[in-house]
């Protein structure tokens, strides 16, 4: 299991580029802010919180969480951009997300980083979280190895098959394209996806 809080400590975090993900910064110009509801919004493994504060522009509360003190803490340090929080804690355990309500979730790096055997508490825990009629937006690593490149992680990579199936029992799929804006090296390897939290038959 990655110990992510020492790699905070070490610096050995070369998914931390300094900037919202350029993913979120495209969507963010295609939407409507009303589609991510009244908020709060919610942002599992949300790092030092660049996705975080570029939502808060959207003038809705959101909520940053991850597993690593020091994460949390140098989110904390950053000057505020409207109304976002950051916590500790684990989005993926029930305690956590028990009582908790969100109109929207946006998923950057949470998904990719953990083991896929922990992809349906995920998707469980996303549905947990979301309203009826919630959204949940994100991007997701398709293809993060280069060529030749031994095809350990994380990041784990996801087919668009597989994310259907993880979120189907919860979610209907809206949209989804890859990106046109990416970091250099994630250009092609990343796609877009926006879900509607459905009722339960």
């Amino acid at each position: 299991m990655t110990d992510w809080d020492q790699r905070y400590l070490a610096g050995d975090t070369p998914w931390e580029k300094g900037q919202a993900a350029p993913p979120l910064v495209e969507l963010l110009g295609k939407l409507e802010p009303s589609t991510w509801g009244a908020g709060p919004v919610l942002v599992p493994g949300c790092g030092l919180g660049h996705d975080v504060r570029a939502l808060a522009m959207l003038g809705l509360p959101v909520l940053g969480v991850d597993l690593s003190p020091t994460a949390v803490a140098r989110a904390g340090e950053f000057p505020n951009t409207g109304k976002e929080t950051y916590a500790l804690g684990n989005f993926l355990d029930p305690a956590w997300w028990a009582g908790r309500e969100f109109s929207a979730l946006w998923e950057h790096t949470c998904f990719c980083a953990i083991d896929p055997s922990e992809r349906g508490r995920y998707a469980e825990a996303a549905a947990e979280c979301l309203c009826e009629g919630g959204l949940l937006a994100g991007v997701f690593f398709l293809n993060p190895f280069d060529p030749g490149e031994v095809a350990s992680g994380p990041p784990f990579g996801v087919t668009l098959a597989e994310l259907e199936a993880w979120f189907a029992p919860w979610f209907v799929l809206l949209d989804g394209w890859v990106p046109t804006l990416a970091y250099p090296g994630r250009e092609g390897r990343e796609w877009l996806g926006l879900f509607r939290r459905v009722a339960q038959a």
